[in-house]
């Protein structure tokens, strides 16, 4: 994709993120530019995001009839998939609180929900964090009714519900250094009158307090910015709750907590990217980030590996081994190590790294 054509993609992901604006263009879109914009909108899973876009265009900015049709057919499907999501999510939370457990939503349909149109955001899975001892009475629960889940190396497990994807996690954000194990304890009963819910299906279903759930978000990106990469649904997701939450969040208790678990640089790092590439109001950041930042790395970095680093272009053709789903794993991860270390702690970077050794990363989805 070259750089023009690269201006029109942000163009329309900003359309369609924030639902304003007009699409500037110096030459018409020709087919071959619109299957290249739909093509990137895959490997960054915002084609939803992109095709809410379309009705901010003019009749002759947007793409072909077939192409139109093709993308509609797409969203039929992303649609039915979060209908389903939905639907598996709604039941679960019942069921669990039925069960004397107090499950909490993390990330993925919880986000979606702040977005102008929630069943446009592609999810993958859905994840579950527990209060107190929620985690082990759930496992004991699936042990007793659901008994094909996996025990994972990533204080997790996982299993299929009537075909959605399910992750139960042990702790509620990815941050694995131990040093900060208490820290993170403290924060959740701090906020624990704060949580906020949503309504999925005729459900109330749980939250973390907006602040927890800007750090979940947000270290869930850094997390795997450090191991493959990821992509630019991510940062929309960040965006749209950072706009979402705005004015409901303590700004300098939320600096603090940046501060405190060592990813404030990176912390502004993100929201530069946020406001330079999608759009998002530099007024409406919690804090401000120093204006002589560079950040064209770290975006080169998210634009070359897309969601979670499947379709790097860079690595099509390099050495695959049967012990890593991508190729030249051992020498990405090392690079990715490099590139972080100053913007967070040393535990906070390699710790994903030896997490991802141990499992020999298979495919994560969200």
């Amino acid at each position: 994709m070259n750089d023009q054509l690269k201006d029109i993609f942000f163009q329309l992901l900003r359309l369609g993120l924030w639902g304003e604006g007009k699409l500037s263009l110096i030459s018409p879109i020709n087919l071959e530019d619109w299957n290249t914009i739909r093509e990137y909108a895959a490997h960054h899973t915002v084609e939803g995001i992109i095709y809410d876009s379309f009705s901010l265009l003019e009749e002759h900015q947007l793409p072909p009839q077939s192409l139109r049709l093709k993308w509609a057919v797409r969203m039929d499907q992303i649609e039915r998939h979060n209908e389903k999501m939905n639907q598996v999510i709604a039941e679960q939370f019942s069921l669990f609180n039925d069960q004397g457990i107090r499950p909490i939503l993390q990330k993925g349909q919880g986000v979606a929900s702040y977005y102008r149109n929630p069943s446009h955001r592609i999810s993958g899975d859905i994840d579950w964090c527990f209060e107190a001892d929620g985690y082990s009475k759930a496992r004991h629960f699936l042990k007793e009714n659901h008994p094909n889940f996996q025990d994972t190396a990533g204080f997790s497990l996982d299993y299929n519900w009537k075909g959605i994807h399910i992750e139960h996690h042990k702790r509620t954000f990815d941050f694995r250094s131990p040093l900060k194990k208490n820290y993170l304890k403290k924060l959740l009963f701090q906020y624990k009158d704060q949580q906020e819910s949503i309504i999925i299906n005729n459900v109330s279903i749980r939250l973390l307090a907006p602040e927890l759930q800007l750090l979940q978000v947000n270290i869930h990106i850094l997390k795997h910015l450090i191991t493959y990469g990821i992509g630019l649904r991510q940062f929309c997701d960040s965006a749209r709750l950072y706009y979402h939450v705005f004015s409901r969040i303590d700004n300098k208790a939320l600096a603090q907590i940046y501060k405190t678990t060592g990813i404030l640089k990176w912390i502004h790092l993100l929201h530069k990217l946020l406001v330079d590439y999608l759009g998002y109001p530099k007024n409406m950041l919690p804090f401000p980030y120093p204006e002589d930042l560079d950040i064209t790395w770290m975006f080169d970095e998210v634009w070359y590996s897309g969601n979670f680093g499947f379709n790097d272009e860079r690595f099509e053709d390099r050495k695959k081994s049967t012990l890593f789903a991508r190729p030249d794993s051992p020498k990405r991860l090392w690079q990715n190590f490099k590139r972080y270390v100053k913007y967070a702690p040393q535990e906070a970077i390699a710790f994903p790294i030896i997490h991802t050794y141990s499992k020999f990363l298979g495919k994560d989805s969200d």
